[in-house]
């Protein structure tokens, strides 16, 4: 594995969890009903982290492999929609049209899991506790969102 590689997908990820510095979850989501399976609050950093090792682990293993377009296209459109959910459910708080957002990130992550298995199977194993973590988050989602039907959402035409 090339560390060079590493430290840019690294950078890669963190680009995007930096949208959780600039979108936190704050005094208003505390107040949502949440479903039973919540993880704790201490969870997600330590998740995220572990994950974004993970990511850029995989994706260092599997750049300049041969036949890794896919596997690096898959990769690049889950950073995108990792990226991009954290704005649409914190941000704006939009908390159902977050939902697609995640079913889309849930697809990237599950071709990310198969085509980099199919160059190499420790880059492809990398891939599953991030496809878990997902499926949670993803039921989370569509579980907050149907017992706060009522949250009031950021209109960005009048910022």
């Amino acid at each position: 594995m090339d560390i060079i590689l590493f430290l840019i997908f690294l950078a890669a990820c963190f680009s995007a969890g930096a949208t959780g510095a600039l979108f936190p979850p704050g005094l208003w989501y505390e107040k949502l009903q949440k479903p039973w399976f919540t993880p704790p609050n201490w969870m997600f950093p330590v998740a995220w982290t572990t994950l974004y090792l993970l990511m850029s682990f995989a994706g260092a293993r599997v750049a300049g492999e041969a036949g890794s377009g896919y596997a690096m296209a898959f990769w690049a459109w889950q950073i995108a929609l990792n990226a991009l959910w954290t704005p649409v459910f914190f941000g704006l708080r939009r908390l159902k049209q977050a939902i697609p957002v995640m079913a889309l990130l849930w697809v990237a992550v599950a071709g990310c899991l198969v085509t980099h298995w199919a160059i190499d199977m420790w880059a492809g194993l990398a891939f599953v506790p991030y496809l878990i973590w997902v499926t949670v988050a993803g039921a989370l989602n569509v579980s907050v969102a149907r017992l706060n039907p009522d949250v009031d959402v950021i209109d960005m035409v009048k910022l």
